[in-house]
């Protein structure tokens, strides 16, 4: 078969169309695709798709020549060649090698989006072997004999990393060896389709475009250490990380480049890596909501990549009984793609998108081919959402990631809506710019299976909004659908993906959106998407935080728990934290039990039945119905929920509940509510509101609720709401009190429901609940109940 032959077979397939990387493994020539003719492999491969050989490089750095000092700048020689190393921070530093003398930049700022923080206060003195550069954080040795570095804590004495041996290099690239500590971890390399703890583990640094378990699908040249420091690589070049007995490091390139963050705790590293390459973004209130993609305009595809005359897919309009049918469903979503891009076009966009507008749904648009028509799409058809695609960005690396920036130029530059892109390929920095998804996976047991370690590891990259098709792009079933359905409901973003190609749908094939099911897993698929309607302002302020500080809202349990040994590695992979509160443990096997859930020091609470359990504990055993997702509550956790609602357009979101796990044992505890208008950029120039809360228990058993002033103001923000407090605790108090006044007991739910205000005490409901209605109050004012 030729290769053209081939290439018709694999696109015939769904959608999909021979990536840069594939096509460099069947071409003599290591040839790619032309940036003006995605399928065509004729051009020869860019720079970014130089693979990196495995063999030991030609050269290595002699003996340190020259010492040259400039304030926080300091450039070492060993002969011809020069390594120059700058403070960014107090702990952070640049390390660049020049082989020659002459320092390069090709990526020329999209990667370290910003290195300029100031004058920082460095200091060096010879130490007789070797130099001692010295901020107020950090001490960088720099051995003479040959020029070898090593970095230890302000005390120079706690070593955070020594090179093996000096950097080396030839014409196919540059590496750094490091020597492994006794029990040191690893995380990183962006998403990885796999575990996340990587010790003993070789990790490409490199774009696959294939899905498949051990593979990327955004790969990013960063890693971090649990010695405490992270990584990241200012390149374009594909790369390959070996964390054996020896860490090396290598890219396909003539140069070295890169930035250390010495900050301690994983938060930290991850903080200070952002504050390099970029916060993550802030997603619209509507791309947290649940999406769904699909061609609805089969009337003139080609018969080679997917049905022609689909039945009810005839032109896109056709996409507004499918929402339609979501609301007669009672199914809470927020968006859709309605074409997509290989073949499958687009009609009557601008009357499309008001339809789904009004049953609350904003409207994407899938592409393969590039960002020709942005302009009209977005600000005359009203389109916010793009989701690009291999045929167009598929090389990977510069090409992928600028093709990311125009996406969000497309949205941004034709209106006042933020970025919501989805794509494959990203890298280091991609977390700015889009949501990263696993790519074509399968919807079966194994693929789900590690897709769990895979999006909570991406989080270790910085990337917030990983996510992947639920219950895949290929195959898949009910049991298997709603499974992963549950846990997907706890990250970020979530989007079901029908295939349109020759492989989805077959006969007897359903479309893969929840309301496409019988009735017994449509009210599964029902029940979680409801749950996460009501968390939205949950998750949406964890997604703030995220864009504030680099730690992600899918959190492996390694960030929360980083002196833990068992959450220190791939023990606790196929379980994670949903933000700060919540710890989820998906089933993903045809079980109706789940082993090995660990749940680390502290208490935690069953949100199904109320039923306690102190850590560290591994459950064994937990009875998980197809309904039932294994679910834990922190405590010491307060979670704000929203009435619930289909999307958030629907109602006032009020009342507003605060759902409170209070700490087990005297203390208190606090969380910050984040709001803005939801759809705007206008939350960057501070048009946004926090609110504090705190709740604290006194030894002697009372319980304190405070609740501050919504402080900050934005467009639509309401003058005044009510509060419910939904408090888990085993007993009633003996009274309520709101401020000085004490509130009405209610002796019955029914009372209760009916009442504006006042408590009742249900030891029934998750093995004891205490609500309180709080009546209408001003934003302006805090309050205060006690127990």
């Amino acid at each position: 078969m030729t290769l053209r032959a081939l290439e018709k077979r694999l696109s015939a397939v769904h959608h999909f169309v021979w990536p840069c990387s594939l096509l460099a493994l069947a071409l003599p020539n290591g040839g790619c695709s032309s940036p003006d003719s995605p399928a065509s492999p004729t051009e020869p491969a860019g720079p970014e798709s130089v693979e990196v050989r495995s063999e030991a490089l030609a050269t290595t750095l002699g003996n340190l020549t020259a010492f040259s000092p400039s304030g926080s700048t300091f450039t070492l020689s060993a002969g011809a060649d020069k390594v120059r190393i700058r403070f960014l921070q107090p702990d952070v530093f640049r390390m660049e090698l020049a082989p020659g003398g002459t320092f390069t930049d090709p990526v020329a700022g999209k990667v370290l989006q910003r290195t300029d923080f100031g004058q920082v206060p460095v200091t060096h003195a010879d130490a007789g072997d070797y130099y001692r550069i010295e901020s107020d954080a950090l001490v960088l040795r720099a051995y003479k004999k040959p020029l070898t570095f090593a970095l230890y804590k302000k005390d120079n004495a706690t070593l955070l990393w020594r090179e093996q041996s000096g950097l080396s290099w030839d014409d196919q690239g540059t590496q750094q060896k490091l020597v492994r500590g006794a029990d040191e971890q690893f995380y990183g390399g962006g998403l990885r389709l796999g575990a996340w703890a990587l010790r003993d583990l070789t990790v490409p640094i490199k774009v696959f475009n294939s899905w498949k378990e051990g593979e990327n699908a955004s790969p990013a040249p960063f890693y971090m250490s649990t010695a405490g420091y992270g990584v990241v690589r200012n390149t374009w070049t594909a790369g390959s990380y070996q964390f054996g007995a020896t860490v090396s490091t290598r890219h396909g390139e003539k140069r070295f480049d890169a930035v250390y963050f010495a900050a301690g705790h994983p938060k930290e590293v991850l903080d200070r890596y952002t504050d390099v390459t970029g916060k993550p973004f802030l997603a619209p209130l509507f791309g947290l909501e649940m999406g769904h993609a699909d061609c609805w305009s089969t009337h003139d595809t080609d018969p080679d990549k997917g049905p022609v005359n689909r039945a009810g897919h005839l032109r896109t309009p056709d996409v507004i009984a499918y929402a339609q049918a979501a609301r007669d469903n009672d199914m809470p979503g927020g968006w859709f793609l309605p074409n997509d891009g290989y073949g499958c076009n687009y009609e009557d966009l601008p009357s499309t998108v008001k339809s789904l507008h009004d049953r609350g749904f904003y409207t994407g648009l899938w592409t393969s081919t590039g960002l020709a028509n942005v302009a009209w799409e977005v600000g005359t058809a009203g389109t916010r959402a793009i989701k690009t695609d291999v045929a167009w960005i598929g090389r990977g690396y510069k090409f992928a990631f600028e093709g990311v920036e125009q996406a969000v130029a497309g949205i941004e530059s034709n209106s006042n809506a933020r970025r919501f892109v989805w794509t494959v390929d990203g890298w280091a920095g991609t977390q700015r710019n889009a949501v990263v998804w696993t790519g074509d996976t399968k919807g079966d047991w194994n693929d789900m299976r590690f897709h769990v370690p895979a999006l909570a590891g991406a989080g270790l990259s910085a990337l917030n909004y990983a996510s992947g098709d639920v219950d895949g792009i290929y195959y898949g079933s009910p049991d298997t659908y709603s499974r992963d359905l549950q846990w997907k409901s706890f990250l970020p973003v979530l989007m079901s993906m029908s295939g349109w190609g020759n492989v989805n749908p077959e006969r007897g094939y359903n479309d893969k959106q929840p309301w496409r099911f019988d009735d017994a897993h449509k009210a599964i698929h029902r029940k979680y998407l409801k749950l996460r309607q009501r968390l939205l302002p949950y998750l949406y302020t964890m997604s703030r935080i995220a864009h504030e500080t680099g730690v992600p809202s899918t959190r492996a349990m390694v960030l929360e728990y980083p002196n833990d040994p068992k959450a220190r590695d791939n023990t606790t992979s196929q379980q994670f934290m949903a933000g700060d509160a919540f710890l989820v443990a998906p089933v993903t096997s045809n079980t109706a039990t789940r082993d090995g859930i660990y749940l680390p020091q502290g208490t935690w609470t069953d949100y199904w039945s109320g039923k306690v359990y102190v850590g560290p504990a591994t459950v064994n055993g937990y009875a998980a119905p197809l309904d039932r997702l294994p679910l834990f509550v922190r405590a010491g956790s307060i979670v704000p929920m929203w009435p619930q609602m289909l999307h958030h357009r629907e109602k006032p979101k009020d009342p507003i509940t605060l759902d409170i796990y209070p700490p087990a044992q005297a203390g208190s505890a606090s969380f910050s509510l984040y709001e803005d208008d939801g759809v705007t950029r206008d939350y960057a120039a501070g048009r946004y509101a926090k609110q504090a809360i705190r709740v604290e228990v006194l030894a002697n058993g009372t319980m304190a609720v405070a609740v501050g002033p919504s402080q900050g103001d934005y467009t639509g923000k309401p003058t005044s709401r009510r509060y419910e407090l939904t408090i888990h605790m085993k007993s009633a108090p003996a009274r309520v009190v709101l401020d000085t006044t004490a509130l009405t007991y209610h002796a019955s739910r029914a009372a209760y429901d009916a009442a504006s205000e006042g408590w009742f005490f249900d030891p029934a409901d998750r093995s004891g609940v205490l609500s309180i209605k709080i009546p209408q109050r001003s934003l302006s004012t805090s309050f205060g109940v006690s127990l």
